[in-house]
C-alpha cells in the first residue's frame, strides 16, 4: 500500500520549500499563525507544521490560504509540486497527506493486510517480494514511511478508523507462521483501541459487494470526502461526488456482509490458535 521508487524524485525539500512561501506570504500580510488559522479554519499548530515542512497540506488549506494572503496563485502553484517523504510511492503521497488530519477512514483490503495494521516482519516479506527487487536503503525507507502512518491510530484518538479486511489475508500466512501469529496478535491489540473496528469477510460469502477491489474513504475535518484505488504500479485519487456515492454504498454493504467485531475477534483468536 503506497510504497514505490518508480519515475518521481523522493524526497520532503518541496514540503519545506511551500512551508517557507507560507510563512514569507503570511508575515507579508503581518499575520500571526493564530490569526492565519482563523482565517482558513485550522489551527495555529496545523499552520505551524505547514511552514516547518512537517505536513502535507490538504487541498482546503492550499485554498483557504491562498485567498487569505492575496490570492497570487503562488501557493497553488507551489502545491502542484509538493512531494513527500521517501518510502512513499509518488502516487499516494496526496492520500497519506489527507490521512493526517482525517476524522475517519474506511479501508477494504482483499489482497493483504492493510498498511495501518501490518507488523515490521510482515511488511519487510512484502517488501522483500517487490519486483524488480528493492535494496536495503529502499526497503528500510519504505518500512519507516509505513511505521510513520501508523502512529494515526494512536496519535488521532477522535478520527475513526474502519477495516474490512478478507479472510484469506490471513490464512495465506505471509511471511510465515511466526509472522502471521504476531501479525494477528498485533491486529487485535489494535482492534482494542476505541477508535478503531476490525471486520472480517469470511472466506465462504455467498453475497458480496466489494469483488471489484480495495476500497479507501476519508472524511476531512471539513466534512468532505475522498476515495482512493490502488492497483499495479498505479494509484487513483478520486474526488468525483457520484463515484464517492457508490464507493460509500459498496463499503456500507460490506459492514453488513462481514463478521461483527465481536466475532471478527474470535475468528482471528480460532485462526491464531490453530497455526
Amino acid at each position: 500500500m503506497g510504497t514505490g521508487y518508480g519515475g518521481e524524485p523522493e524526497s520532503s525539500d518541496s514540503l519545506r520549500t511551500f512551508g517557507a512561501v507560507v510563512k514569507a506570504l503570511r508575515e507579508h500580510h503581518g499575520l500571526s499563525r493564530e490569526e492565519l488559522g482563523d482565517l482558513v479554519g485550522y489551527s495555529k499548530h496545523t499552520v505551524a507544521s505547514i511552514e516547518l515542512g512537517r505536513r502535507m497540506p490538504d487541498p482546503d488549506f492550499v485554498e483557504a490560504a491562498e485567498t487569505a494572503v492575496g490570492n497570487t496563485g503562488a501557493l497553488r502553484r507551489a502545491a502542484e509540486h509538493l512531494e513527500r517523504e521517501k518510502g512513499l510511492a509518488s502516487w499516494f503521497r496526496r492520500w497519506a497527506g489527507l490521512e493526517q488530519t482525517a476524522i475517519s477512514l474506511c479501508n477494504y483490503e482483499c489482497r493483504m493486510i492493510p498498511g495501518l495494521l501490518q507488523t515490521e516482519g510482515y511488511a519487510r516479506q512484502l517488501f522483500a517480494d517487490e519486483l524488480p527487487p528493492l535494496n536495503d536503503e529502499q526497503i528500510e525507507a519504505s518500512w519507516a514511511a509505513r511505521a510513520k502512518r501508523q502512529l494515526l491510530l494512536n496519535e488521532r484518538p477522535n478520527t475513526a478508523f474502519s477495516f474490512i479486511i478478507e479472510e484469506h489475508a490471513f490464512l495465506r500466512q505471509t511471511g510465515g507462521a511466526e509472522v502471521t501469529r504476531q501479525l494477528i496478535d498485533h491486529v487485535l491489540d489494535t482492534a482494542r483501541l476505541r477508535n478503531v473496528q476490525i471486520q472480517v469477510m469470511p472466506l465462504i460469502q455467498q453475497s458480496h459487494a466489494g469483488l471489484h477491489g480495495p476500497i479507501a474513504l476519508l472524511e476531512t475535518p471539513r466534512h468532505k470526502w475522498f476515495a482512493y484505488s490502488e492497483g499495479q504500479e498505479s494509484g487513483q485519487f478520486i474526488s468525483d461526488l457520484k463515484v464517492i456515492s457508490v464507493l460509500q454504498s459498496r463499503y456500507a454493504t460490506m459492514r453488513s456482509q462481514a463478521l461483527t467485531v465481536r466475532d471478527s475477534v474470535s475468528l482471528l483468536q480460532r485462526i491464531r490458535g490453530e497455526l
